[in-house]
């Protein structure tokens, strides 16, 4: 990992002050991945979200949540069912398997709870570092940074961070974001990520970290 590429950390204080400062940051309407109302369809949806697109992933939970929806309803299904309700979100023979290992241990191991640490996430069969994070943040308010497609481009675009993969981006943010930016970091970089630091044509002009901004020095607008 090139440390060169990674703001120093004053500038990576600073670029978290100026987000927070131009986005909304975490809002009461935040809810679990893909809207779902309680833990178990959280990480469900979160499961099934994987090399899917949104409408695809929407699909696939409304199909699966209109015949069960919780973990003894989802075992009492046979595959077959199960792998045609999800099919929308391709995967679904995999991802059928993932989540019937996901409701046996949750019955088995966790009493049918959802466990809120990361760690307890993750010992769930099919959630890995970024799954765990996402469903901490939007389901149960954790101060941590998840990282999705958005935040690992624009992370590593301006220099948070200096990571090939989505797991590399979130373990060097936790080393390097300033502890009062957990709470609302996640919220502040995907809405940075979708409204000026979007992927094909970053909007640099307007950007109110153009000037730290690894990508922006690098490409001579500066």
């Amino acid at each position: 990992m090139a440390q060169g590429r990674i703001l120093a950390k004053k500038d990576i204080e600073t670029v978290f002050r100026r987000l927070s400062e131009a986005m909304p940051g975490r809002t009461k309407t935040a809810k679990g991945p893909k809207d779902q109302p309680d833990p178990f369809r959280s990480v469900v949806s979160c499961i099934l979200s994987a090399q899917s697109r949104d409408t695809n992933t929407k699909a696939a939970t409304d199909n699966l949540f209109a015949l069960a929806t919780t973990p003894d309803a989802i075992l009492a299904l046979d595959d077959e069912a199960v792998a045609k309700a999800i099919k929308p979100c391709g995967l679904y023979n995999n991802k059928t398997k993932s989540l019937k290992k996901l409701c046996t241990a949750l019955i088995e191991e966790y009493d049918r709870t959802v466990p809120q640490t990361r760690e307890g996430l993750m010992s769930l069969p099919g959630v890995g570092r970024k799954c765990a994070d996402i469903v901490m943040s939007f389901t149960f308010g954790a101060d941590v940074i998840a990282v999705d497609t958005h935040v690992h481009r624009v992370s590593n675009r301006i220099g948070l961070t200096d990571a090939k993969t989505a797991d590399q981006t979130a373990a060097q943010l936790e080393e390097n974001a300033p502890a009062w930016a957990f709470h609302d970091g996640h919220f502040w970089l995907i809405q940075f990520g979708k409204a000026i630091c979007v992927s094909r044509k970053p909007k640099c002009e307007t950007c109110p970290v153009n000037d730290l901004c690894r990508y922006y020095t690098a490409t001579g607008a500066a």
